[in-house]
């Protein structure tokens, strides 16, 4: 392999080293179609004579330099890394419409002639794939019709090609199960960022918050009603995003026989959700919680209680039919435990021992959910991006290839 280049970091392990890509790699880029009509593009890398293809997705995020893609084709294998219609930009993610760019990706794999295609779902593509593989795999009558909202989306007309393996690398549970964990209950006012209900702050002393960088003491009662806080939190966005929809969806039918064009615009506002405060999950400052390997903070920074504030978070603005599809717990499909049981083809898991997003309880939880006969349950020591646990060790994202590859290699031989 040739030697590393480096990689911008930020926060907390989000971009590591990556290798570059192998000489006589051949690249192409590609637009392709889905079936309702949307343009969606991908980037696919091979070498000659590589017949089995790897998908890389997220359902929000360009994974185009993902740093498993030169470890994938260093040992032979193509890569195909697409984005879909919400990439950098998931505002109105309807995880829905997703799988159809999903389905449009492994349509073109599949006219290409690769004999082999295998996906992988990194972070929160694991859902978008397990979720993928779940619809694939019923008949198409079966297959949902519309998104939580109401919204049509209709996969029963998708060609939705199954693929030949699936491989899941430091899977979350699902976008809508991640915030429920990461919301801040304290939240005392929707408006109000800075509102806070005391006995519930996570990032109060008196409720057992230590100094920045050194681990909490949360005790167990403040746990349990934490949690309890955080689920009410959601199903009290829920019950506003259901709201919002109403009004669009009334002033729809209103204009179907007024042809006012008030109605009309009417049904057209988006009555975007603000959400604050999504970096809270206890485990980011309390390591003995779930322990694992993983250093104090975030995803997002080594400092929650301040990231918990900013800008940067997951669900921070959403429209309310993206937050049903997508952020709600309660109204999600693409949930990966109610997913896996459908995920019926050779299955690899990959565990990162560090990771802050999948734990050790969920993984337990997660393998024994898919519903292949043929699963493999590996663990190697990195963090939730693939980085080391401490300088000078190994990427978790070499490790992970290297187990990636040999498991491959033992059902798809090159």
């Amino acid at each position: 392999m040739s030697s590393p280049v480096a990689a911008t970091r930020l926060g907390a392990g989000r971009y590591i080293d990556a290798a570059e890509i192998p000489a006589g790699t051949i690249t192409t880029v590609h637009e392709i179609e889905t079936v309702d009509g949307a343009k969606v593009h991908g980037v696919l890398r091979t070498l000659n004579g590589a017949r089995t293809v790897i998908s890389l997705m997220h359902p929000r995020q360009d994974l185009t330099h993902h740093v498993l893609v030169p470890e994938l084709l260093a040992r032979g294998f193509a890569v195909w890394t697409q984005g879909t219609r919400s990439t950098n930009n998931d505002l109105n993610l309807i995880h829905e419409q997703a799988l159809l760019d999903v389905a449009a990706g492994q349509v073109f794999l599949r006219d290409q002639g690769f004999e082999n295609r295998v996906t992988l779902g990194h972070s929160g593509g694991g859902t978008l794939f397990a979720f993928y593989h779940e619809q694939a795999g019923l008949p198409s009558e079966q297959r949902l019709r519309k998104a939580p909202s109401g919204r049509p989306v209709d996969l029963t007309s998708a060609d939705m090609p199954l693929p030949d393996a699936a491989v899941f690398m430091a899977p979350h549970p699902g976008q809508g199960a991640l915030l429920q964990r990461l919301i801040d209950p304290s939240v005392a006012d929707e408006s109000d960022p800075l509102s806070v209900i005391p006995e519930l702050d996570p990032f109060s002393p008196a409720n057992g918050f230590a100094a920045p960088g050194t681990s909490s003491t949360y005790p167990a009662e403040f746990v349990t009603r934490y949690r309890t806080a955080q689920a009410e939190r959601i199903t009290r966005i829920d019950a506003e995003a259901k709201a919002r929809v109403a009004l669009a969806d009334e002033a729809r039918t209103r204009f179907k026989t007024s042809l006012d064009p008030a109605d009309r615009r009417a049904s057209l506002a988006p009555r975007v959700l603000t959400v604050y405060r999504t970096d809270a999950d206890l485990r980011f400052v309390d390591l003995s919680i779930d322990p694992n390997d993983r250093p104090y903070g975030s995803l997002f920074g080594r400092r929650p209680d301040l990231t918990n504030y900013g800008l940067v978070g997951f669900g921070r603005l959403v429209t309310p039919e993206a937050w049903m599809s997508t952020w709600s717990a309660n109204t999600t499909n693409a949930d990966f435990l109610r997913c896996a049981p459908g995920v019926k083809v050779p299955t690899l898991f990959v565990e990162l021992t560090g990771d802050a997003a999948c734990f050790p309880s969920d993984a337990k939880l997660m393998v024994a959910a898919l519903g292949a006969n043929d699963v493999e349950h590996r663990r190697v020591a990195g963090t939730h991006f693939g980085g080391p646990l401490r300088p000078g060790a190994p990427t978790g994202a070499s490790l992970a290839a290297a187990h990636i590859g040999g498991w491959l290699d033992e059902r798809f031989p090159a």
